[in-house]
């Protein structure tokens, strides 16, 4: 969605999201309706918070067998838990997913939707941290693109979402692999990252230790399969670049951030009034309310030696 549509009006943030022309930032307008905010190289994201409680309800999810439906709070209330409020709380399916191997009456719908192909792949991010996760058929790719991998193989289909998850617990129990990486760890390995090989050799190992788990496993419902998955190009222009931790949070005042890149949630960005870049961690933006508008970064005094 073009810039120039969005108002200078309060917006509740999502968060970020890719699909196959690069990151946005998820929108909620007032009246619920979404909006996407691109942040393409050469955009600005220009705006203050203007959020009253720690964060706000952004919705609950109900699944279909083709996907998840979103639906905003419509009172945009204050997260109780997590990013919703305890109404939409109760609504929410997708939270049942997580669970959903360790049994207990699902949502039809939710049944339906695990019953398609799911992937275990195997991601490591810039500092060496690997995970072990899943991700839908149609969503393998921007699955790991999301999450701001720099190498990532996928290890196993299933030929449903229970068993992907119980190999998922499998291979986390017996390799010592967490489930989930803190985003703001993410973005601060960024600022000091191997070096690439270091990265796949490390991706690799795991990868293959976890194969090796999988074929001493009951087969049923499920396939090793040695499948690297490619970052997208955009990746590789953060990469290279020196750059430190974004030094304000973002979630008070205001801020001008002049978009370089994009790597999974994290931004490399510069301000108006000094030639460094830095590294934003955008997931610190979601659940809150920004106001869009001519705000600029007010930086404290920076010790160039730092970056």
């Amino acid at each position: 969605m073009p810039e120039h549509r969005l108002s200078n009006s309060s917006y509740l943030c999502g968060g970020t999201a890719w699909d196959a022309y690069g990151a946005d930032l998820l929108l909620q307008a007032p009246d619920g309706t979404a909006e996407r905010l691109p942040l393409r190289p050469g955009a600005e994201l220009r705006f203050r918070i203007r959020s009253e409680a720690p964060r706000y309800c952004l919705g609950y999810e109900l699944v279909r067998e083709s996907g998840r439906e979103s639906h905003a709070c419509p009172a945009q209330a204050p997260a109780e838990r997590g990013y919703q409020c305890g109404s939409c709380f109760a609504r929410d399916e997708a939270r049942l997913m997580h669970n959903s191997h360790r049994g207990g009456p699902l949502p039809a719908g939710l049944r339906n939707y695990l019953a398609g192909p799911q992937w275990l792949y195997i991601a490591t991010f810039a500092n060496g941290t690997t995970k072990v996760g899943t991700a839908a058929e149609k969503r393998r790719v921007l699955r790991l693109t999301e999450q701001g991998a720099v190498a990532a193989q996928y290890v196993a289909r299933t030929t449903d979402g229970l068993r992907v998850r119980v190999l998922e617990d499998t291979v986390s129990s017996a390799l010592g692999l967490p489930q989930a990486v803190r985003s703001g760890s993410k973005c601060a390995a960024l600022a000091a990252p191997l070096p690439a090989e270091s990265v796949a050799e490390i991706n690799i190992g795991h990868a293959e230790a976890a194969r090796a788990l999988l074929f001493t496993l009951d087969p049923a419902g499920f396939e090793v399969v040695k499948d690297t998955w490619t970052p997208p190009q955009a990746f590789a222009d953060v990469l290279g670049q020196p750059a430190g931790v974004y030094p304000l949070p973002l979630t008070a005042g205001e801020h001008g951030l002049l978009i370089r890149g994009m790597l999974g949630p994290t931004a490399l960005v510069a301000t108006d009034d000094v030639g460094l870049s830095f590294l934003a961690d955008l997931t610190q933006l979601k659940g809150q309310r920004l106001e869009l508008g001519g705000f600029q970064s007010e930086l404290p005094a920076l010790q160039e030696a730092l970056f």
